[in-house]
């Protein structure tokens, strides 16, 4: 399967990482590729990552979109629906988009808000700009490395997805499989307005984030018998 992972940042690259293990081929999409290899100030640089990583290109949005059979959106979510218009609609066309970003609004400083909120979601945003596109929220309220690995994290907890389209769904719960969740883990909430929710819980996780002092945790729904 070709994957395109949009999004340079730790996020972008942990998944890409992941699914190259997979198996899978991989390009992260990022604006400009230039200026992206061009950052080498650190040991946390792009370059850095990309040369422990040669199993992962690295090109535009939108020709990374273009030779991908699904589209995972990473990006900083208040950039999102910039990215996947550089994308371009018809390499989004008819494909899966799972969207792991959140629209957290770092303008006002920090804690971060979230925009939008309540009535709308960055998912539902993605999904009307995209109408053609099958789009998928899930792993947002999870730190990164629990997405991909999570027995971090001891015990049963839980990962949520949701969208429109049942057979995205399956395909969203098969990778989610791959990653290591069982399947009594993952719980659909339903149609994409259910990731006004998910969203929201952003900035729950944050408090908890300080609290604990690592990202190592999530979130375990614990029904009555």
């Amino acid at each position: 399967m070709n994957y395109a992972v949009f999004g340079t940042g730790v996020v972008g690259r942990t998944l890409a990482a992941k699914l190259a293990s997979l198996g899978h081929k991989v390009t992260i999409g990022t604006r400009d590729v230039d200026r992206t290899l061009a950052q080498t100030d650190s040991d946390e640089s792009y370059s850095a990552w990309s040369a422990a990583h040669a199993d992962v290109s690295l090109a535009t949005f939108a020709d990374a979109a273009a030779g991908a059979d699904v589209v995972v959106n990473a990006t900083n979510g208040m950039s999102s629906l910039a990215a996947l218009q550089a994308a371009g609609a018809a390499n989004l066309h008819g494909k899966l988009l799972i969207d792991v970003s959140n629209p957290l609004d770092f303008s006002q400083g920090m804690p971060p808000t979230l925009n939008p909120v309540g009535t709308d979601s960055l998912g539902e945003q993605i999904q009307r700009a995209f109408p053609e596109a099958r789009v998928v929220k899930t792993l947002n309220t999870m730190n990164c490395s629990v997405m991909v690995e999570p027995g971090l994290v001891p015990g049963t907890h839980n990962v949520f997805l949701c969208g429109d389209d049942a057979e995205a769904k399956k395909e969203v719960s098969d990778l989610l499989l791959a990653f290591g969740w069982p399947q009594d883990a993952l719980m659909d909430l339903g149609g994409i307005t259910a990731a006004r929710a998910t969203e929201q819980a952003l900035p729950l996780w944050l408090q908890l984030w300080g609290a604990i002092g690592h990202g190592n945790f999530n979130f375990r729904i614990q029904q009555a018998d």
